[in-house]
């Protein structure tokens, strides 16, 4: 893992993006010190089951604060060392459970999740970890209630936070909003991690956002960058916020610092297609072709990005089949509601529309108020003749938020134009014949 990521490092150089700063360097060298700590404690005894666990723990910071998974490896070896010496380490149980989830192994970071709560019924992290990989296969009210329990054991950021993201697939924005806010405040309370509490900022950035609104958003957005300095999510969120206003030098200034930092596909397919909506077009293929290297990487290594492939593929209209394929190999791994969405979407753009709706619909089941959801029904609904469905799709992509990507938002209301005059020219045809 090591070597392909400095790999894509070296492309991201090329393309003359450069490396910016760590994020939050004070934070990442207070996590490396306690890296070193543990090693430091190991070398003295290799069966201290206890600086082991602290290891994994300070590796699993690490993956997150820089967004590196080879740590998650690491962490994963630092924790099996230490249950090989206490098996009944219910922590050390919780972060092995954690360190499946982040990749991407769901069905192993649910029965860990379970052994750990086995190991203590009274640990509300594990019954967070164990709700998160129920939601990532779609099973919700199983989520649900792994949320509730941990609730009902913490109110801490984790909990509320976790809630919050259950809300907002249920299409309960404004209660996912307090959620979040009432998850920074706790957390801000009891002192939690830095990067911890500009996630939970970053999120709630994006949420504003979805829903187009823009001021709350940058305010969340800029918040979450004081909190953990150069945070890659929070770059990339404001990024798209200054494309929405047509700030494009900003945007793909914040794009390529964060890219620089962690180059994630959807960050380089979003540059490109600012680069392709200012004329770019030189500048965006080379975006394009990062997307493609990172992906092939990542199936090298797992399913990481599988999805995001998917989707990429899909919106510019290449390599429609294998496109296809990469889809339903994630509908048959995860079933949420976005495995759903991407397999609809993409069957359409290969011309199966009526399988199209049905993948669509289940997509659209909990109620989610996403505007790519609702753009992704009206242009399937629209492809089927099915032009009240297609009208009130399309209309709700552009109520919800207007801004949700800088191409596809002006084809929906393209389309929807379209439908209202033809619906229109028919009501005309039809009172001529009548009369």
């Amino acid at each position: 893992m090591k070597i392909q990521r400095h790999v894509v490092a070296a492309i991201v150089t090329v393309l003359g993006l450069g490396f910016g700063p760590n994020p939050s360097f004070a934070e990442g060298a207070r996590t490396d010190n306690q890296i070193a700590y543990y090693q430091q404690l190991l070398t003295r005894n290799p069966r201290n089951s206890k600086a082991y666990y602290g290891l994994g723990d300070a590796l699993i910071r690490k993956a997150r604060e820089i967004g590196d998974p080879d740590y998650f490896n690491r962490a994963e070896e630092a924790l099996k060392r230490s249950l090989e010496i206490a098996p009944n380490n219910a922590g050390a149980m919780r972060h092995l459970a954690y360190v499946f989830y982040s990749r991407h192994e769901f069905e192993a970071a649910a029965t860990h999740a379970r052994k750990a709560i086995e190991m203590d019924a009274t640990d509300g992290d594990s019954y967070g970890i164990l709700g998160d990989a129920l939601l990532e296969v779609g099973k919700y009210d199983e989520a649900k209630a792994a949320y509730e329990k941990m609730m009902q054991l913490e109110d801490s950021l984790y909990s509320r936070s976790r809630l919050a993201g259950l809300k907002s697939l249920q299409g309960d924005t404004a209660g996912s909003i307090v959620d979040l806010e009432q998850a920074i405040a706790v957390g801000k309370e009891a002192k939690q991690p830095a990067e911890s509490i500009a996630w939970t900022e970053w999120q709630l950035g994006s949420d504003y956002f979805a829903l187009g609104k823009l001021q709350e958003a940058e305010r969340y957005y800029l918040q979450s960058l004081q909190t953990y300095p150069n945070y890659y999510r929070a770059l990339a969120g404001l990024a798209q916020l200054r494309g929405a206003q047509k700030r494009y030098d900003e945007a793909i200034d914040l794009y390529q610092k964060a890219i620089a930092i962690l180059p994630m596909p959807d960050y380089a397919a979003a540059l490109g297609d600012i680069y392709a909506k200012i004329g770019r077009q030189g500048q965006a293929k080379q975006q394009y072709e990062l997307v493609e290297y990172i992906g092939r990487l990542s199936i090298l290594n797992k399913v990481l990005y599988n999805r995001e492939l998917a989707y990429f593929y899909a919106d510019h209209d290449i390599k429609l089949k294998e496109s296809l394929e990469l889809a339903q190999r994630e509908l048959d791994y995860r079933r949420d509601i976005y495995a759903y969405d991407v397999v609809g979407w993409n069957l359409y753009k290969n011309g199966k529309a009526e399988e199209a709706r049905d993948a669509i619909e289940k997509a659209l089941s909990l109620g989610t108020r996403d505007a790519r959801l609702f753009y992704h029904a009206g242009m399937i609904y629209h492809s089927l003749h099915a032009k009240d469905k297609a009208k009130e799709y399309l209309a709700r992509a552009l109520s919800t938020n207007p801004f949700f990507h800088p191409i596809f938002a002006e084809t929906a209301a393209q389309a929807l134009k379209q439908l209202e005059r033809s619906v229109q020219q028919a009501g005309v045809e039809g009172q001529g014949q009548g009369g």
